[in-house]
């Protein structure tokens, strides 16, 4: 079953086409476009390798001429070094306004691949394949890319729309076990901020997610990029509403800066990040301690971390200050008011903050 959705934005509004094999979909949709006929695809060693081949001559069919740009696997890609190179390839090539960059990959390689097309002159179109879960109901959508710089993550980058995404709910099934489980602290995300009966069915389906149950996993993906899909089309450019995808991202993004994005993937420090919102919530009065246990329960149900390993407190907030949610040294934290609902704010007493980052480190 195919499942399309829409994420408006007026002129920059763009389909989600999410269902088993959509290769046929892809074809459809190249032929109502008129692209240059030189397509540009990028990806990492580990996805090319499996897909790489069935991807080039899916568009050689559709009547492309594919080059690939085959990037290393991890954040390290995610670079103005690695961009440069990129942009060389692409010149080399003769890359026009209207050729296609495709991002064909995890969430590294979406957020690098849109860099490029925001920027290759002043911008060209592209399109995300992603091949991770946490891809697929995340950084596919919404139209953030980035690289990264030394003192802080995706602090180089811009909103930039794809003119499609297509999430085929098969490529998931070739990953490893902890990118499953890296891909569910996403989507736990998407049941406290906005969806209470998503959440309790994250708790009644834990096994079947972890197995990637064919129709949870279409399910869940879906449901995740109607939530994300409804928010930015709200809110395109973070100006308010969109903050509220960032819960658990204050502290988990510290948390993988300050291992050097070496021990967690980003998942499982959004996953710790959210039990350390959750405890500044339940400090404020926001909310209960049973909601608290409740997200935990979750995520140890999904495999996922609560307890971050070799950080520090002094680390954590320091990290924080340099994170792009801070204003005018300001820390904005999305905070639950309940299960299915959040508040920003950026006026929490220290010593809360303190406490909250103290019972998220082992």
């Amino acid at each position: 079953m195919l499942e399309i959705v829409r994420t408006e934005l007026k002129e920059r509004s763009y389909d989600i086409f999410i269902g088993n094999n959509l290769d046929s979909e892809i074809k459809n949709f190249l032929g109502k476009k008129k692209y240059s006929d030189k397509v540009l695809i990028i990806s990492d060693s580990n996805v090319f390798s499996l897909y790489g081949e069935k991807y080039e001559n899916l568009f050689k069919d559709a009547g492309y001429k594919a080059k690939t740009y085959v990037v290393n696997p991890g954040e390290g890609a995610k670079s103005l070094e690695v961009a440069q190179k990129i942009y060389t390839k692409a010149i080399e090539e003769n890359l026009d306004r209207k050729s296609l960059i495709i991002a064909l990959g995890g969430g590294v390689v979406g957020d690098l691949a849109g860099f490029i097309a925001a920027t290759y002159l002043r911008g060209v179109p592209f399109i995300q394949i992603p091949t991770s879960l946490l891809a697929a109901v995340d950084s596919s959508v919404g139209g953030k890319v980035a690289v990264n710089h030394e003192l802080g993550k995706n602090l180089i980058g811009a909103f930039y729309q794809p003119d499609a995404v297509f999430i085929d709910v098969n490529l998931p099934k070739t990953l490893p076990e902890r990118e499953i489980k890296t891909g569910c602290g996403e989507i736990v995300k998407y049941g406290v901020i906005q969806d209470a009966d998503f959440f309790n069915y994250l708790e009644e389906n834990a096994d079947k997610i972890l197995n990637l149950d064919n129709d949870v996993t279409t399910k869940i993906i879906t449901t995740s990029v109607k939530i994300k899909a409804d928010v930015v089309s709200k809110d395109e450019r973070e100006g308010d509403l969109r903050r509220i995808l960032n819960f658990g991202h204050t502290v988990g993004h510290a948390v993988e800066k300050e291992t050097h994005f070496k021990a967690y993937n980003h998942g499982e420090a959004v996953a710790i990040g959210m039990v350390a919102a959750m405890k500044i919530g339940e400090k404020l009065n926001l909310i209960d301690e049973r909601d608290t246990l409740r997200v935990e329960n979750l995520l140890k149900k999904l495999q996922l971390p609560i307890k971050a390993e070799n950080v520090t407190l002094d680390g954590i907030k320091k990290s924080m200050f340099h994170d792009k949610k801070t204003i005018n040294g300001k820390i904005n934290f999305v905070l639950p008011v309940k299960i299915g609902e959040v508040i920003v704010k950026n006026d929490i007493p220290e010593e809360i903050i303190d406490e909250a980052v103290k019972y998220v480190i082992k």
